[in-house]
């Protein structure tokens, strides 16, 4: 049976992102050879990352969608290799909302499968039947099967509704028998979210964290190198790749209360 809370022995645990993709935020095309893509798990593993998490679908503002086919077509040399090549305990995650990739992922020994449309698809909900799978479980906002990105500066928005987002999202995976110890959520910073959706949801979970409805120790926060920081520090035209001291800060910041899983881009270093 997988369990998030043996990955925090010790703690705090750090997910590292590994983009296997042409056009992501941050690192985009720098890591579609498996070559490339390996060398750079394995630095974040040395760096302390627990879990690499693979992903080949974009999910920036303005990303085009791709169908399964195509997704696959990107990993399907990758995934082998990293199984192979890394230290064999090494855990693996898949960041896929198409459950084809999922299942061939998880046929590869993939042991986490990272959602960011929440498992709305009730075919990879399924998939979690399987408590040997680990899960990641993230709020965003999907319209027409596209996640929906408003422009970051809209002054009439406010985080109540994505906030009540996260709780819908948490209800329904209780309501099918999925529990914190299989499943991490996150709050989907960035993810359909404007400035001020995303202060709010930041705001949420400094000062409300025994008001989710999900163990706050069983959160996984993504909020490496995410436009809300720049924006935070008053440093809106910051590049996203000139944003890891800022992600230091936060994750420093909610370390200190208590969250224990970080999704990153490099693994911050703490004296």
């Amino acid at each position: 049976m997988f369990d998030w809370g043996s990955l925090l022995k010790p703690g705090p645990c750090f997910i590292g992102v590994l983009n296997c993709t042409p056009d992501s935020f941050s690192d985009g095309g720098r890591f579609v050879e498996p070559a490339l893509a390996f060398e750079h798990a394995h630095r974040l593993l040395l760096d302390g990352a627990k879990v690499i998490d693979v992903g080949a679908e974009s999910t920036r503002p303005g990303a085009q969608p791709i169908d399964e086919p195509e997704e696959w077509e990107r990993l399907k040399k990758i995934l082998p290799l990293l199984r192979q090549e890394l230290p064999p305990d090494t855990l693996l995650s898949i960041d896929t909302r198409h459950v084809m990739t999922a299942q061939r992922a998880i046929d590869l020994g993939v042991h986490i499968l990272n959602d960011v449309t929440g498992f709305s698809d009730p075919k990879m909900l399924s998939l979690l039947r399987d408590k040997s799978i680990g899960a990641i479980a993230m709020r965003s906002t999907m319209i027409d099967n596209t996640l929906s990105m408003p422009p970051y500066s809209d002054p009439r928005s406010e985080g109540s509704k994505k906030i009540e987002e996260f709780l819908n999202l948490t209800l329904r995976l209780k309501a099918a028998s999925v529990t914190s110890q299989q499943c991490l959520m996150d709050i989907g910073f960035g993810f359909g979210t404007t400035y001020l959706e995303d202060a709010a949801l930041w705001e949420y979970l400094i000062h409300r964290q025994m008001d989710l409805p999900w163990p706050y120790e069983r959160l996984c926060v993504g909020i490496s190198r995410k436009r809300f920081l720049a924006w935070r520090f008053q440093q809106p035209n910051l590049p996203s790749q000139q944003r890891d001291l800022l992600t230091r800060e936060a994750v420093s910041t909610l370390i200190g209360k208590g969250y224990q899983f970080f999704r990153v881009h490099t693994v911050p270093r703490y004296s």
